[in-house]
C-alpha cells in the first residue's frame, strides 16, 4: 500500500509539475487587500507610498442568498463597502477592499506565519526611501540590509510597516542580482518593465 502511495504522488506531482500555464497568462494584475479604514488605506497609498487612485465602487450584498460565499468564499451576509484600485507607479495595482462580516477577524500574520504576506516596492535609492518613511512616522524595522551574498547579492532591503500593519518591504538592486549572471528567467523589473 504505501509503495502504491509513493508512486501516485510521483505520478500525480510529476504531472502537475508539467501542466501547461493558464492559457493567455500575462502577469499579475493586482494584489487585494482588505483595509480596517479605506481613507486611512488611500491616504497611506497614495500620500506616502506615491500611488494613485484609480477607482472606488461599491457596496456589495446579497441579505438573503448566497451569493457572497458562492462568489468569494465568506459568510453569506459579508459586505464589501467599498472597493478602491490603486495604480502603483510602473508594478502591480493595489486593489482594496472595506468589508463588514459577522464572522470577521483581525489577524496581522508574521512572514513566518503559513498566509503570511508582504508587499515589496521597488525604490532607486533605498537609503533616501528609508529616511523619508522614517521622517514620516512610518515604522521599519533594521536596515536597510545590503545582500552581499548567493543568488540575490546585489539588493537592499528594508521592511516598514502601513499604519494598520500590513507588512511592507522598499527593495533596490541598480545594478542587477547575482543570479541574473548564471542564465535562465530573469525576474520582472519595475524599472525595465518591456523585458
Amino acid at each position: 500500500m504505501a509503495a502504491a502511495l509513493a508512486l501516485f504522488a510521483v505520478v500525480t506531482f510529476g504531472t502537475a509539475a508539467r501542466a501547461e500555464p493558464v492559457p493567455g497568462m500575462r502577469g499579475v494584475n493586482h494584489i487585494g487587500l482588505t483595509v480596517p479604514d479605506m481613507g486611512q488605506a488611500v491616504t497611506f497609498f497614495s500620500d506616502v507610498l506615491g500611488c494613485e487612485k484609480a477607482m472606488s465602487f461599491g457596496p456589495f450584498r446579497d441579505d438573503k442568498g448566497t451569493f457572497m460565499q458562492d462568489m468569494l468564499n465568506v459568510d453569506p451576509r459579508a459586505v464589501i463597502e467599498e472597493i478602491t484600485l490603486m495604480r502603483c507607479g510602473f508594478g502591480s495595482n493595489i486593489e482594496l477592499f472595506s468589508y463588514t462580516s459577522p464572522d470577521q477577524q483581525t489577524i496581522y500574520p508574521k512572514n513566518s506565519d503559513i498566509g503570511g504576506y508582504h508587499i515589496a516596492i521597488y525604490v532607486e535609492d533605498i537609503d533616501k526611501a528609508a529616511e523619508y518613511l522614517r521622517a514620516n512616522g512610518i515604522r521599519t524595522l533594521g536596515g536597510p540590509l545590503p545582500v552581499t551574498e548567493g543568488p540575490a547579492a546585489g539588493q537592499t532591503i528594508l521592511y516598514f510597516f502601513a499604519p494598520w500593519g500590513l507588512q511592507m518591504e522598499a527593495i533596490s538592486f541598480p545594478q542587477g542580482m547575482a543570479y541574473e549572471k548564471e542564465g535562465g528567467p530573469v525576474l520582472w523589473s519595475n524599472t525595465d518593465p518591456a523585458k
